[in-house]
């Protein structure tokens, strides 16, 4: 029985968890109660704070966890252009994350914590050693890393589209934007490998399972 499946399902429902939380701080935080009714959230259980403070402390896991990923598919892939986007995403996403923990302390004082209520949200979301040896275990490496880093990319893309309505800070409007002008690339050079490479697209993708 293939495993790549079930996992494919379970990242899908984390993807959810995690862009449900990302939007309902932005809800919050704007005031938009319809947004929070639609999705089921109650303002009292949720802190309301500076959305450019939420992003931060969910975007920095979830750069890590495809980081972790990026690593697996030096080691692992059997193809140069996945090594070549592998060094690019740890190289970019390294350096996001170096300037996303130096603003944090020039504006809030303090580093980014290692645990919040959101970023427990991003770093479940693949940054977990079970993800990762899953990823490691699967039948075709290749096959699982593009569906998975697609879907990765794919949440980024939205959590930066929202960051660039909400914030004021032309530093995380900068960020916003590199995020969705690299990613977006690299999910078409993907999908193109995908079709390529005779891969399957269309149970694995995050906007696949949404209906995009």
């Amino acid at each position: 029985m293939k495993k790549e499946p079930l996992l494919y399902v379970i990242i899908g429902l984390l993807a959810g968890i995690v862009l449900t939380g990302f939007f309902a701080t932005y809800a919050v935080n704007n005031n938009q109660p319809g947004m929070m009714n639609m999705m089921g959230i109650s303002s009292n259980r949720m802190m309301s704070g500076d959305m450019d403070r939420n992003f931060i402390e969910q975007m920095i896991p979830h750069h890590e966890s495809a980081i972790a990923m990026a690593k697996l598919a030096q080691q692992k892939s059997a193809h140069a252009e996945v090594k070549t986007l592998a060094d690019n995403v740890i190289t970019s996403q390294t350096g996001e994350i170096n300037k996303m923990k130096q603003w944090y302390k020039d504006w809030y004082g303090t580093d980014v914590p290692a645990v919040t209520t959101t970023n427990m949200w991003g770093g479940s979301m693949m940054n977990s050693q079970a993800s990762t040896d899953s990823l490691s275990a699967a039948t075709d490496f290749d096959k699982a890393f593009l569906s998975q880093m697609i879907d990765h990319h794919q949440m980024a893309v939205m959590m930066a589209n929202m960051l660039d309505i909400a914030t004021n800070r032309p530093e995380m409007k900068k960020l916003a934007s590199d995020i969705i002008s690299a990613q977006t690339k690299e999910i078409n050079d993907m999908e193109s490998w995908q079709q390529q490479w005779g891969y399957d697209s269309s149970s694995g993708n995050m906007m696949n399972t949404m209906g995009h």
